[in-house]
């Protein structure tokens, strides 16, 4: 199969490093790629918000099926739009990306559904969002309601920061995104990422992870698109994951098929899990980042059959087989990030890191005079597998100990409440 891969992060690279090992593969193109994504694939001079241009390289190169990494192209419709060319896609169109695309229109689907979420309000001025506030009080969670690249999110735990969340959203910080916000009751308990491979008619479970939004340890600092992950969620026992599986999963899949827009795709629930059971945060319609490079580093199946059955229809005579083993993932991040990071810096030492359950995925980095720089906010996704999470971490932190990037920064405790489990029950 040839095979186009679209997006340029460590998700990206996390799929491509996957794919590349299928027998299935005869040539994988990306675009516009990373000089990790080029170590298993051919790099493509694409501009992917042109669909045109992307419909005609797959033409010309024979692409047997188009992956779509990013929530930006789906929520564009390029899927739709590639479609009308007679190209195969794995992503949603663009009706069913609106699970990613409007908050708010996810959350009138729960309320039309009956699927378990916080309560909310939706606001399209300052005045009514601020009187909702007044009403309820905080703790409360302030979402611009469009894509905000996992940075239009604010915990405000007074009615003074809800309110300067509120004002930000509307004087633009977040452009056409904040136009509309959503305002949700403040949940309490642990948190969970929650996958699942569908078809539009057939969801099947695909792992769990959880992630870390916050920049500095301890949870502390403005949130992020993702400090680091680890997987699988020990908060997802079985018994949880059936839960999920019927009260808020399948739901959505019944409900999206009577909109008329069946989901296709990734959907990927982020979950509290309360002391009620599992409550839907959001869904993203795609795979995570940094949540599919734990995944990738457990999944013992061939991704691309996977990704072929779903595009086909066929999941319903699928299973997907996982490692026992835990994997751990730590985000190197430029000096700067999340505000305005630092870009140009020389990473040296990646080739004396990866080896036994070590991977290196490249997030946000470019080549210049030959030597591997900085280019992004989130650069290095120093990636381990263990018997334990707690063995996962230490190798992936020795790992991380090993590059030589003095203007990189980490979280030093990814994971620590999976480890503080494991602790505790030995």
């Amino acid at each position: 199969m040839n095979v186009l891969l679209l997006g340029s992060g460590g998700r990206e690279h996390a799929l491509a490093w996957k794919m590349s090992a299928s027998p299935l593969l005869t040539k994988l193109y990306a675009a516009p790629g990373n000089p990790g994504i080029g170590r298993v694939a051919e790099l493509v001079k694409l501009d992917v918000a042109d669909h045109s241009a992307v419909a005609a390289f797959c033409q010309e190169k024979q692409i047997d099926l188009v992956v779509v990494g990013p929530e930006g192209p789906l929520v564009a419709g390029i899927a739709d739009d590639l479609r009308a060319w007679g190209i195969r896609v794995f992503g949603p169109s663009k009706a069913a990306a609106r699970l990613e695309g409007s908050k708010g229109f996810t959350k009138d689907l729960c309320a039309k559904f009956n699927i378990p979420t916080a309560a909310y309000g939706r606001f399209g001025d300052l005045a009514s969002a601020k009187a909702y506030i007044e009403k309820v009080g905080a703790p409360i969670v302030i979402k611009a309601d469009g894509l905000a690249a996992g940075k239009g999110v604010t915990i405000a735990m007074t009615s003074d920061e809800a309110n300067a969340a509120l004002e930000a959203c509307f004087e633009g910080a977040f452009g056409a995104a904040g136009a509309e916000v959503v305002v949700e009751e403040y949940l309490t308990g642990e948190e969970a990422s929650f996958f699942c491979l569908c078809d539009g008619a057939t969801a099947l479970p695909l792992g769990t992870a959880q992630d870390h939004k916050r920049v500095g340890d301890g949870d502390t600092g403005p949130n992020t698109g993702g400090m680091g992950a680890y997987s699988p969620a020990p908060v997802m026992t079985p018994e949880m994951t059936e839960r999920t599986m019927r009260e808020i999963i399948e739901p959505t899949m019944r409900g999206m098929a009577e909109l008329g827009a069946p989901f296709a795709g990734i959907l990927f629930a982020g979950l509290m899990i309360t002391d009620q059971g599992p409550k839907l945060i959001e869904y993203n319609t795609r795979f995570g980042d940094p949540e599919c490079q734990v995944l990738m580093m457990r999944l013992k199946d061939d991704l691309l059959i996977l990704l072929n059955a779903a595009v086909d229809g066929q999941l319903a005579h699928m299973s997907i087989r996982w490692s026992d083993a835990a994997a751990l993932t730590v985000v190197m991040a430029a000096r700067g990030y999340p505000g305005t990071p630092e870009k140009g810096s020389v990473i040296r030492g990646l080739d004396q890191v990866e080896g036994e359950g070590v991977q290196v995925f490249h997030a946000g980095t470019a080549v210049n005079g030959g030597a591997l720089v900085a280019n992004g906010g989130r650069v290095l996704n120093v990636t381990a597998t263990g018997k334990t999470v707690g063995e996962a971490q230490a190798k992936a932190y020795a790992a991380v100990d090993r590059i030589d990037w003095a203007q990189g920064f980490c979280r030093r405790d990814i994971g620590w409440q999976a480890v503080a489990r494991e602790k505790a029950e030995n």
